[in-house]
């Protein structure tokens, strides 16, 4: 199977799984809309790491699967790998890491990988 195509794939997993996350913890804190403005109220965390993933996971499946079309060179799929590990930090860094309010080298370091490889892989574009 094709590495874009998996990566792509994972990503669905990692939006759809977050979505799913914030609809359980809405029915077990019965709150329907909103949550707390706690950096450490999960409700607060789910939320943002699932927005977070629905900003950028999208665009990030369309470039995957732009490059899952042609036989792109292993540097293109090496980054296409690096994205799909940063969106993961980010949202474990959400999820799991200290309180909202806090530096957080998951959150640091998946933003800035984020930030690397949409510009590398969306400039890949005008060269292909």
């Amino acid at each position: 199977m094709n590495v874009a195509i998996i990566c792509t794939a994972l990503l669905g997993l990692l939006l759809f799984g977050l979505g799913l996350h914030v609809s359980l913890l809405r029915a077990g804190s019965r709150r329907n809309i909103g949550h707390d403005a706690s950096p450490v109220d999960p409700l607060h965390r789910a939320v943002r790491a699932h927005a977070n993933t629905a900003e950028y996971a999208p665009f990030f499946a369309v470039l995957f699967l732009w490059y899952a079309t042609r036989a792109a060179p292993t540097w293109i799929l090496a980054v296409i790998v690096l994205a799909t590990i940063a969106r993961f930090a980010i949202a474990a860094g959400l999820l799991l890491g200290p309180p909202m309010d806090r530096p957080n080298p998951a959150r640091f370091l998946g933003a800035l990988f984020t930030y690397i490889c949409g510009l590398v892989l969306a400039a890949g574009l005008l060269v292909a």
